[in-house]
Order: structure tokens, then sequence, then C-alpha cells
């Protein structure tokens, strides 16, 4: 027994110290700190800012024709040609307030649901079937129905955003409150909690995390539905301006209607980042 213990303080004064020489005054590294990951956002713009520069060099030594991959350079004139535009405003608002309008109303039926399907069996058995049926199908593929029904004006939009962002919303939240560590809850059980303190201490924050992982995923989901149906049936908004462009074979207009949502996903991410960070805290 003596002799473990001595190899075990021998192996310690080695990985603090590398040599047993040392004394054991020697201070042992904590390994202990778990995953924590440390911000590098100048490594991201230098990632960003390299592409670009590889993308303009190809341009400008001809190995990419304008018509097929205009250069940055020739994307950003286009792009505050657009943004001095007299319907540039509408057309962007306009997006904007379908697919936050479609996201929040998708978002909240899909928590109430998804958090009824974690908590009640009731609710579980007769919801899962729908859900896993619904889930499979391509919204965009519903649209001309919805506007048969709803008309071609912006209810179907908004419709189609709300169908697509709800499926996996009650997805990821029924899956998030299903994977709450079942030790915990006991534990409230036994301390004597009641039914609602053990939901809203105990099952609602193990849960947020996956939830607010749900979230990009509805989000970048949200953009795509936007994007197809405005294609589809809309006069305003940034997706009948990509189309537009692209019948006109405007390929510098085209890619920077493309970058324009790309920076919308991008500011999108960082208020959910932003969310996360002020609801979990307690991490």
């Amino acid at each position: 027994m003596s002799s473990a213990l001595e190899l075990v303080q021998d192996a310690s004064q080695r990985n603090s110290t590398g040599s047993k020489d040392e004394g054991p005054e020697a201070v042992v590294r904590f390994r202990g700190g778990g995953f924590d990951p440390r911000p590098n956002a100048w490594i991201g713009w230098a990632a960003i800012i390299g592409l670009m520069a590889i993308w303009q060099l190809a341009a400008a030594s001809g190995y990419l024709s304008p018509l097929v991959l205009p250069s940055p350079v020739q994307v950003g004139s286009a792009l505050l040609k657009m943004a001095a535009a007299d319907d540039f405003t509408s057309q962007v608002s306009a997006s904007l307030s379908r697919v936050a309008s479609g996201w929040l109303i998708g978002t909240i039926m899909g928590l109430i649901v998804g958090c009824a399907m974690g908590v009640f069996s009731i609710a579980r058995a007769g919801a899962l079937p729908i859900v896993s049926g619904l889930y499979p199908i391509p919204m965009i593929a519903i649209l001309p129905l919805l506007i048969v029904w709803l008309g071609i004006g912006e209810s179907s939009k908004t419709a189609v955003i709300v169908l697509g962002v709800f499926s996996p919303t009650v997805i990821s939240t029924f899956s998030a409150v299903d994977n709450v560590p079942r030790g915990l809850i006991r534990m409230g059980q036994s301390f004597g909690l009641s039914w609602r303190s053990i939901v809203f201490k105990i099952i609602l924050p193990g849960s947020l995390p996956g939830v607010l992982a749900g979230f990009r995923i509805s989000a970048a989901i949200a953009l795509i539905l936007l994007v197809s149906a405005e294609m589809i049936g809309a006069e305003y908004g940034i997706g009948a301006l990509i189309l537009l462009a692209g019948n006109l074979m405007q390929t510098d207009r085209l890619v920077a209607g493309v970058l324009l949502l790309s920076a919308t996903g991008l500011v999108i991410s960082w208020l959910l980042g932003r969310l996360e960070k002020a609801l979990l805290k307690w991490r």
C-alpha cells in the first residue's frame, strides 16, 4: 500500500515540476477546469478577409469571369448602388418583417407544443405522430396551396415560414425537455418540491440550452423559406430582388443580394448569441 502511495506522489511531482527533486512544496497544475472555449473574433475576420483577397486576386487575374462570378469590388459597387435606390429600404424591410413575424409565431407555437409533449404523456402521445409526419414535408411545396387558401399577399408568405419553423422548434424543445436528467427531477421530488417548482426550477432551466440551440436551426430555416416564398410570389423582398437579378443575368446584383442575406443571417446569429449569454449566465 505504501509503495502505491509513493508511486502516486512521484507521478504527481513529475507532472507538476518535471522532476521529483524539487521537493514536496511544488504546485500541482490544476487540470479540472473543464471545456471553456474562448472567443477569438479576430480569427474569423482574418479568415473572411483572406477569402475575399483570394476571390479578388482570382477575378483580377482572369481565372474568374465577371459573368460567372464578379469580383468583390464589383459586388460591393453593386451593393452600394442597390442601397442608394429608392426602393431598397422597402425591399429589406419587407423581408425582415416577414421573417420576424413568421419566426416569432412559429417559435411560440413550437415552444408551447414541445413543452407540453415533454411534460405531459397525453400531449406526447397525441402530438408526436403529427409532428413526426409534418417535419419531413418541404414547406415550400405547400406554398401554392397556402396561396389558394390565404391569397397572394403577406399571409401566405408568413404562414409558410410559421409552418417551417414550428416543426423543428417542437422537436428541439421536446428533446431538450425529455433529456433533462431524471435524477434532478427525483431529487426535487424527494425534497418535497411542488410540480410547478419542478417544472420552472428544474425542467425549464435544464432544457434551455437545447431550446436555444434549436432557435439557430429554426432561424436558418426561416431565412431559406423567406427567399423561396419571395421568389415564387412577391413583388418586394430580398428574394424577389435576387430572382430579378438572375433573370437579367446581373450576377453582381445577384451576389450582392446573397451577401445581404448572409449579413442578415449573421445579425440574427449574433442576436441569438446575446440571448444565450443573457439566459445562460448560470452555466
